[in-house]
Protein backbone atom coordinates (compact mmCIF):
# COMPACT_ATOMS: atom_id res chain seq x y z
CA UNK A 1 0.00 0.00 0.00
CA UNK A 2 1.21 3.60 -0.74
CA UNK A 3 1.44 5.32 2.97
CA UNK A 4 1.42 9.26 3.60
CA UNK A 5 3.35 10.02 6.89
CA UNK A 6 2.85 13.59 8.24
CA UNK A 7 5.54 15.65 9.80
CA UNK A 8 9.71 16.47 9.62
CA UNK A 9 11.21 15.27 13.18
CA UNK A 10 12.77 12.89 14.46
CA UNK A 11 10.11 11.03 15.53
CA UNK A 12 8.71 11.01 11.98
CA UNK A 13 12.52 9.86 10.70
CA UNK A 14 11.95 6.78 13.54
CA UNK A 15 8.19 6.30 11.96
CA UNK A 16 9.62 6.28 8.47
CA UNK A 17 12.63 3.68 9.30
CA UNK A 18 10.28 0.89 10.50
CA UNK A 19 7.35 1.01 8.31
CA UNK A 20 9.60 0.80 4.87
CA UNK A 21 10.97 -1.92 6.76
CA UNK A 22 7.30 -3.59 6.26
CA UNK A 23 5.86 -5.87 3.35
CA UNK A 24 2.61 -3.99 3.73
CA UNK A 25 4.16 -0.54 2.68
CA UNK A 26 5.02 -0.22 -0.95
CA UNK A 27 5.55 3.47 -0.99
CA UNK A 28 6.29 6.00 1.77
CA UNK A 29 5.60 9.61 1.20
CA UNK A 30 6.80 11.86 3.67
CA UNK A 31 5.13 15.32 4.10
CA UNK A 32 7.76 17.73 4.71
CA UNK A 33 10.44 15.42 5.82
CA UNK A 34 14.01 15.63 5.73
CA UNK A 35 17.08 14.97 5.04
CA UNK A 36 16.85 11.64 6.47
CA UNK A 37 13.74 10.55 5.48
CA UNK A 38 14.35 11.90 1.88
CA UNK A 39 17.09 8.25 2.24
CA UNK A 40 14.11 6.34 2.28
CA UNK A 41 11.18 7.34 0.85
CA UNK A 42 9.52 10.59 -1.03
CA UNK A 43 9.44 13.95 0.29
CA UNK A 44 7.12 16.36 -0.98
CA UNK A 45 7.01 19.79 -0.25
CA UNK A 46 4.09 20.92 1.93
CA UNK A 47 3.32 21.28 5.63
CA UNK A 48 1.40 19.11 7.62
CA UNK A 49 -1.63 21.38 8.23
CA UNK A 50 -1.53 22.05 4.30
CA UNK A 51 -4.84 19.76 4.46
CA UNK A 52 -5.58 20.74 1.06
CA UNK A 53 -2.27 20.02 -0.26
CA UNK A 54 -2.69 16.44 1.78
CA UNK A 55 -6.08 15.58 0.15
CA UNK A 56 -4.63 16.14 -3.61
CA UNK A 57 -1.52 14.22 -2.80
CA UNK A 58 -3.80 11.53 -1.27
CA UNK A 59 -5.95 11.52 -5.08
CA UNK A 60 -2.75 11.37 -7.29
CA UNK A 61 -0.75 9.03 -5.46
CA UNK A 62 -2.95 6.39 -4.76
CA UNK A 63 -2.49 6.83 -0.98
CA UNK A 64 -4.15 4.08 0.95
CA UNK A 65 -3.15 5.46 4.90
CA UNK A 66 -2.26 8.81 6.27
CA UNK A 67 -0.16 8.69 9.32
CA UNK A 68 -0.33 11.75 11.33
CA UNK A 69 3.54 12.05 13.42
CA UNK A 70 3.14 15.78 15.12
CA UNK A 71 -0.37 17.36 17.33
CA UNK A 72 -0.67 20.41 14.88
CA UNK A 73 -2.35 18.93 12.11
CA UNK A 74 -4.30 16.64 14.94
CA UNK A 75 -5.45 19.62 16.85
CA UNK A 76 -6.16 21.43 13.63
CA UNK A 77 -8.56 18.55 12.85
CA UNK A 78 -7.13 16.32 10.06
CA UNK A 79 -9.36 13.45 11.06
CA UNK A 80 -12.39 14.77 10.79
CA UNK A 81 -11.54 16.64 7.58
CA UNK A 82 -11.44 13.20 6.17
CA UNK A 83 -14.30 12.01 7.41
CA UNK A 84 -16.25 14.55 6.07
CA UNK A 85 -15.06 14.78 2.69
CA UNK A 86 -16.69 12.08 0.51
CA UNK A 87 -13.49 11.42 -2.23
CA UNK A 88 -11.48 10.28 0.82
CA UNK A 89 -13.52 9.40 4.05
CA UNK A 90 -12.37 5.77 3.26
CA UNK A 91 -8.58 6.79 3.57
CA UNK A 92 -7.38 5.72 7.22
CA UNK A 93 -5.60 8.50 9.24
CA UNK A 94 -4.16 7.09 12.21
CA UNK A 95 -4.44 9.98 14.70
CA UNK A 96 -7.11 11.20 17.09
CA UNK A 97 -10.36 13.20 16.16
CA UNK A 98 -10.46 17.11 16.67
CA UNK A 99 -12.45 16.55 20.09
CA UNK A 100 -9.63 13.61 20.87
CA UNK A 101 -7.14 15.89 19.95
CA UNK A 102 -8.00 18.63 22.63
CA UNK A 103 -6.08 16.18 25.19
CA UNK A 104 -3.25 17.69 24.44
CA UNK A 105 -5.02 21.22 22.58
CA UNK A 106 -5.65 22.29 25.65
CA UNK A 107 -4.63 21.42 29.22
CA UNK A 108 -8.11 22.40 31.01
CA UNK A 109 -9.88 19.96 28.66
CA UNK A 110 -7.38 17.35 29.48
CA UNK A 111 -7.57 18.28 33.50
CA UNK A 112 -11.62 18.13 33.12
CA UNK A 113 -11.21 14.36 31.59
CA UNK A 114 -8.95 13.70 34.12
CA UNK A 115 -11.30 14.54 36.98
CA UNK A 116 -14.82 13.45 34.83
CA UNK A 117 -13.03 9.57 34.97
CA UNK A 118 -11.23 9.30 38.01
CA UNK A 119 -7.92 8.81 37.21
CA UNK A 120 -5.25 10.52 39.56
CA UNK A 121 -3.65 13.82 38.75
CA UNK A 122 -2.90 17.18 40.72
CA UNK A 123 -5.24 19.44 42.17
CA UNK A 124 -5.31 22.68 39.67
CA UNK A 125 -7.53 25.47 38.73
CA UNK A 126 -7.21 28.00 35.22
CA UNK A 127 -7.37 31.74 34.98
CA UNK A 128 -7.36 34.14 31.98
CA UNK A 129 -6.44 37.90 31.76
CA UNK A 130 -9.65 39.00 33.16
CA UNK A 131 -8.84 36.81 36.07
CA UNK A 132 -5.42 36.96 36.57
CA UNK A 133 -5.47 38.56 39.96
CA UNK A 134 -7.81 35.28 41.22
CA UNK A 135 -4.86 33.30 39.61
CA UNK A 136 -2.09 35.49 41.89
CA UNK A 137 -4.53 34.67 44.73
CA UNK A 138 -5.03 30.95 44.27
CA UNK A 139 -1.22 31.02 44.15
CA UNK A 140 -0.46 32.52 47.47
CA UNK A 141 -2.85 29.21 48.72
CA UNK A 142 -0.57 26.49 47.59
CA UNK A 143 3.01 25.31 48.64
CA UNK A 144 6.20 26.01 46.31
CA UNK A 145 6.89 25.25 43.76
CA UNK A 146 4.38 26.74 41.59
CA UNK A 147 3.72 24.81 37.97
CA UNK A 148 1.84 27.23 35.36
CA UNK A 149 1.07 25.53 31.90
CA UNK A 150 -0.04 27.24 29.23
CA UNK A 151 -3.48 26.01 28.11
CA UNK A 152 -2.28 25.80 24.32
CA UNK A 153 -0.26 24.62 22.14
CA UNK A 154 3.65 25.64 22.93
CA UNK A 155 5.99 23.31 21.27
CA UNK A 156 6.32 21.67 24.85
CA UNK A 157 7.39 24.93 26.03
CA UNK A 158 4.28 26.22 27.78
CA UNK A 159 5.66 24.70 31.15
CA UNK A 160 7.06 26.84 33.95
CA UNK A 161 8.28 25.75 37.35
CA UNK A 162 8.49 28.83 40.01
CA UNK A 163 10.08 28.44 43.41
CA UNK A 164 8.79 32.06 44.23
CA UNK A 165 5.58 33.26 44.79
CA UNK A 166 6.42 36.89 43.38
CA UNK A 167 8.18 35.64 40.34
CA UNK A 168 5.44 32.91 39.82
CA UNK A 169 2.53 35.67 40.33
CA UNK A 170 4.24 38.13 37.80
CA UNK A 171 4.85 35.42 35.31
CA UNK A 172 1.50 34.39 35.24
CA UNK A 173 1.03 38.29 34.28
CA UNK A 174 3.51 37.79 31.56
CA UNK A 175 1.50 35.01 30.58
CA UNK A 176 -1.73 36.12 30.27
CA UNK A 177 -1.83 40.12 30.25
CA UNK A 178 1.39 40.21 28.03
CA UNK A 179 0.97 36.67 26.06
CA UNK A 180 4.11 35.44 26.52
CA UNK A 181 3.66 32.14 24.85
CA UNK A 182 1.00 33.84 22.53
CA UNK A 183 -2.08 32.46 21.95
CA UNK A 184 -1.28 29.21 23.55
CA UNK A 185 -1.22 31.18 27.19
CA UNK A 186 -4.61 33.06 26.59
CA UNK A 187 -5.47 30.82 29.72
CA UNK A 188 -3.26 29.14 32.04
CA UNK A 189 -3.73 26.24 34.19
CA UNK A 190 -2.26 26.73 37.73
CA UNK A 191 -0.91 22.99 39.17
CA UNK A 192 -0.16 21.70 42.40
CA UNK A 193 3.50 20.95 42.35
CA UNK A 194 4.36 16.86 42.70
CA UNK A 195 7.12 15.77 43.11
CA UNK A 196 8.62 12.32 41.82
CA UNK A 197 10.29 10.81 39.29
CA UNK A 198 8.65 11.21 35.70
CA UNK A 199 8.40 8.68 33.31
CA UNK A 200 6.23 8.33 29.59
CA UNK A 201 3.58 5.64 28.93
CA UNK A 202 2.59 5.00 25.21
CA UNK A 203 -0.51 3.30 24.54
CA UNK A 204 -1.64 2.73 20.77
CA UNK A 205 -5.23 2.53 20.64
CA UNK A 206 -8.31 1.56 18.02
CA UNK A 207 -10.73 3.51 20.73
CA UNK A 208 -11.58 0.39 22.16
CA UNK A 209 -8.37 -1.97 22.33
CA UNK A 210 -5.08 -0.43 23.28
CA UNK A 211 -1.30 -1.58 23.37
CA UNK A 212 0.78 -0.39 25.70
CA UNK A 213 4.03 0.30 23.83
CA UNK A 214 7.49 0.35 25.90
CA UNK A 215 8.34 3.33 28.65
CA UNK A 216 10.97 5.32 28.21
CA UNK A 217 11.93 8.71 30.11
CA UNK A 218 12.77 11.56 28.26
CA UNK A 219 15.46 14.75 29.13
CA UNK A 220 13.90 18.16 28.67
CA UNK A 221 16.27 20.77 30.10
CA UNK A 222 18.65 21.98 27.57
CA UNK A 223 21.63 21.73 30.22
CA UNK A 224 23.51 18.28 32.19
CA UNK A 225 21.70 17.48 35.94
CA UNK A 226 18.36 19.16 34.16
CA UNK A 227 19.41 22.58 34.51
CA UNK A 228 18.45 25.75 31.89
CA UNK A 229 15.94 26.11 29.71
CA UNK A 230 12.94 23.48 28.58
CA UNK A 231 13.54 22.33 25.06
CA UNK A 232 11.34 19.56 22.78
CA UNK A 233 13.97 16.63 24.47
CA UNK A 234 17.73 16.41 24.71
CA UNK A 235 17.30 12.62 25.12
CA UNK A 236 15.66 9.11 26.19
CA UNK A 237 16.29 5.93 27.46
CA UNK A 238 13.77 3.07 26.88
CA UNK A 239 12.90 0.73 29.11
CA UNK A 240 12.35 2.98 32.01
CA UNK A 241 14.89 0.57 34.68
CA UNK A 242 12.95 1.51 37.95
CA UNK A 243 9.18 0.47 36.31
CA UNK A 244 8.49 -2.96 37.91
CA UNK A 245 5.29 -5.03 37.24
CA UNK A 246 3.87 -3.65 40.02
CA UNK A 247 3.76 -0.12 38.83
CA UNK A 248 3.29 -1.45 35.46
CA UNK A 249 0.31 -3.06 36.82
CA UNK A 250 -1.17 0.66 38.82
CA UNK A 251 -0.36 2.36 35.21
CA UNK A 252 -2.12 0.04 33.30
CA UNK A 253 -5.26 -0.18 35.57
CA UNK A 254 -5.77 3.25 36.90
CA UNK A 255 -5.12 5.37 34.17
CA UNK A 256 -4.42 3.36 30.86
CA UNK A 257 -7.92 1.31 30.98
CA UNK A 258 -9.85 4.22 32.42
CA UNK A 259 -8.28 6.81 29.71
CA UNK A 260 -9.33 4.46 27.08
CA UNK A 261 -13.04 3.65 28.79
CA UNK A 262 -13.58 7.73 28.81
CA UNK A 263 -12.90 7.69 24.83
CA UNK A 264 -15.79 5.22 24.75
CA UNK A 265 -18.02 6.50 27.07
CA UNK A 266 -17.30 10.97 26.34
CA UNK A 267 -17.81 9.09 22.63
CA UNK A 268 -15.01 10.54 21.43
CA UNK A 269 -13.49 8.56 17.85
CA UNK A 270 -9.90 7.88 18.81
CA UNK A 271 -7.59 5.90 16.49
CA UNK A 272 -3.65 6.49 17.04
CA UNK A 273 -1.62 7.52 19.89
CA UNK A 274 -1.70 8.44 23.39
CA UNK A 275 1.44 9.59 25.46
CA UNK A 276 0.82 9.57 29.08
CA UNK A 277 3.43 11.96 30.93
CA UNK A 278 2.92 10.70 34.34
CA UNK A 279 5.12 11.09 37.88
CA UNK A 280 6.00 8.41 40.24
CA UNK A 281 5.20 10.25 43.54
CA UNK A 282 5.80 7.40 46.24
CA UNK A 283 5.24 4.47 43.91
CA UNK A 284 2.00 5.94 42.76
CA UNK A 285 1.81 6.68 39.53
CA UNK A 286 -0.32 10.33 38.99
CA UNK A 287 -1.10 11.75 35.57
CA UNK A 288 1.04 15.16 34.36
CA UNK A 289 -0.38 15.44 30.84
CA UNK A 290 -1.48 13.78 27.47
CA UNK A 291 -0.21 13.96 24.32
CA UNK A 292 -2.18 12.73 21.47
CA UNK A 293 0.70 11.85 19.25
CA UNK A 294 4.29 9.97 20.12
CA UNK A 295 7.16 11.94 21.70
CA UNK A 296 10.05 13.13 20.18
CA UNK A 297 12.78 11.98 21.36
CA UNK A 298 11.45 8.90 23.35
CA UNK A 299 10.00 8.04 19.63
CA UNK A 300 13.88 7.28 18.77
CA UNK A 301 14.12 4.59 21.64
CA UNK A 302 10.68 3.77 21.58
CA UNK A 303 9.92 2.32 18.31
CA UNK A 304 13.67 0.54 17.58
CA UNK A 305 12.83 -2.09 20.32
CA UNK A 306 9.15 -2.42 18.17
CA UNK A 307 9.22 -6.22 16.49
CA UNK A 308 6.04 -6.32 15.35
CA UNK A 309 5.33 -4.87 12.12
CA UNK A 310 4.18 -1.24 12.40
CA UNK A 311 2.02 -0.77 9.35
CA UNK A 312 0.40 -4.01 10.40
CA UNK A 313 -0.10 -2.21 13.69
CA UNK A 314 -1.91 0.69 11.94
CA UNK A 315 -3.66 -1.27 10.25
CA UNK A 316 -5.58 -2.97 12.96
CA UNK A 317 -5.86 0.41 14.42
CA UNK A 318 -7.53 1.49 11.18
CA UNK A 319 -10.16 -1.75 11.34
CA UNK A 320 -10.53 -1.55 15.63
CA UNK A 321 -8.56 -5.00 15.36
CA UNK A 322 -5.99 -4.33 17.90
CA UNK A 323 -6.74 -7.09 19.81
CA UNK A 324 -6.15 -9.28 17.11
CA UNK A 325 -2.25 -8.23 17.34
CA UNK A 326 0.93 -9.62 19.35
CA UNK A 327 3.02 -7.06 20.49
CA UNK A 328 6.97 -8.01 20.35
CA UNK A 329 9.49 -5.97 22.13
CA UNK A 330 13.31 -6.22 21.53
CA UNK A 331 14.32 -7.12 25.20
CA UNK A 332 17.57 -4.85 24.92
CA UNK A 333 17.61 -0.67 26.11
CA UNK A 334 17.50 1.70 23.62
CA UNK A 335 18.81 4.95 24.58
CA UNK A 336 19.00 8.34 22.13
CA UNK A 337 21.00 11.53 22.99
CA UNK A 338 19.72 14.59 20.72
CA UNK A 339 22.70 16.75 18.71
CA UNK A 340 20.99 20.56 18.73
CA UNK A 341 22.15 23.85 17.08
CA UNK A 342 24.19 25.96 19.01
CA UNK A 343 21.91 28.76 21.02
CA UNK A 344 18.85 26.21 20.93
CA UNK A 345 16.00 26.79 22.41
CA UNK A 346 16.53 30.25 22.03
CA UNK A 347 18.36 31.73 19.24
CA UNK A 348 19.97 29.23 16.62
CA UNK A 349 21.61 29.20 12.75
CA UNK A 350 21.05 27.05 10.45
CA UNK A 351 22.30 25.64 7.53
CA UNK A 352 25.35 24.43 9.41
CA UNK A 353 27.12 21.62 6.89
CA UNK A 354 27.11 18.00 9.13
CA UNK A 355 29.96 15.94 8.66
CA UNK A 356 30.77 11.83 9.93
CA UNK A 357 27.44 10.58 9.15
CA UNK A 358 29.02 7.62 6.97
CA UNK A 359 31.37 6.83 9.45
CA UNK A 360 28.64 5.74 12.41
CA UNK A 361 28.93 1.98 12.54
CA UNK A 362 26.63 0.50 15.87
CA UNK A 363 24.19 2.95 16.03
CA UNK A 364 20.93 4.76 14.25
CA UNK A 365 21.10 8.44 13.02
CA UNK A 366 17.68 9.72 13.25
CA UNK A 367 17.26 13.41 11.35
CA UNK A 368 15.13 16.00 12.68
CA UNK A 369 16.05 19.45 11.82
CA UNK A 370 18.11 18.66 8.61
CA UNK A 371 17.40 19.22 4.92
CA UNK A 372 19.65 18.76 1.72
CA UNK A 373 21.17 21.64 0.22
CA UNK A 374 22.23 20.60 -3.41
CA UNK A 375 22.77 16.96 -2.16
CA UNK A 376 24.95 18.34 1.25
CA UNK A 377 22.97 17.13 4.72
CA UNK A 378 22.95 20.79 6.32
CA UNK A 379 21.20 21.55 9.29
CA UNK A 380 17.31 23.16 9.25
CA UNK A 381 16.10 23.30 13.02
CA UNK A 382 17.18 23.99 16.69
CA UNK A 383 17.02 19.71 17.24
CA UNK A 384 19.14 18.23 14.50
CA UNK A 385 19.57 14.49 14.95
CA UNK A 386 19.19 11.60 17.61
CA UNK A 387 22.01 9.21 17.83
CA UNK A 388 20.19 6.48 18.79
CA UNK A 389 21.79 2.63 20.14
CA UNK A 390 21.25 -0.66 21.62
CA UNK A 391 22.27 -2.53 24.63
CA UNK A 392 21.54 -5.32 26.77
CA UNK A 393 21.84 -2.42 29.60
CA UNK A 394 20.87 1.44 29.06
CA UNK A 395 24.69 1.85 30.35
CA UNK A 396 26.67 -0.20 26.80
CA UNK A 397 23.41 1.58 24.58
CA UNK A 398 24.43 4.88 26.09
CA UNK A 399 27.95 4.66 25.77
CA UNK A 400 27.45 3.45 22.19
CA UNK A 401 25.71 6.68 21.49
CA UNK A 402 28.20 8.72 22.81
CA UNK A 403 31.15 7.30 20.82
CA UNK A 404 29.17 7.70 17.49
CA UNK A 405 28.37 11.35 18.69
CA UNK A 406 32.30 11.66 19.11
CA UNK A 407 32.14 11.23 14.90
CA UNK A 408 29.80 13.48 13.81
CA UNK A 409 30.23 17.77 13.71
CA UNK A 410 28.46 20.96 12.12
CA UNK A 411 29.38 24.03 13.38
CA UNK A 412 28.54 25.49 17.36
CA UNK A 413 27.33 21.27 17.59
CA UNK A 414 25.97 21.10 21.00
CA UNK A 415 24.62 18.06 23.01
CA UNK A 416 24.16 17.00 27.01
CA UNK A 417 27.01 14.81 28.22
CA UNK A 418 24.91 13.07 31.17
CA UNK A 419 21.54 10.97 29.15
CA UNK A 420 20.92 8.47 31.89
CA UNK A 421 23.28 9.35 34.33
CA UNK A 422 20.33 9.51 37.14
CA UNK A 423 18.66 5.97 36.61
CA UNK A 424 22.54 4.90 37.62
Amino acid sequence: MNILLLGSGGREHAFAWKMVQSPLCDTLFVAPGNAGTAAIATNLDFSATDFDAIKNVVLTQNIQMVVVGPEDPLVKGIYDFFLNDAAIKHIPVIGPSKIGAQLEGSKEFAKEFLIKHNIPTAAYDSFTAETVENGCAFLATLQPPYVLKADGLAAGKGVLIIHDLAEAQEELRNMLVHQKFGAASAKVVIEEFLDGIELSCFVLTDGKNYKILPTAKDYKRIGDGDTGLNTGGMGAVSPVPYVDAVLMEKIETRIVKPTIDGFQKDGIPYKGFVFIGLINVNNEPIVIEYNVRMGDPETEVVVPRLKTDLVELFLAVANEKLDEITLEIDERSATTVMLVSGGYPEDFEKGKIITGLETITDSIVFHAGTKLDNDIVVSNGGRVMAITSYGDSFQEAIKKSYQNIGKLHFDKMFFRKDIGNDLL
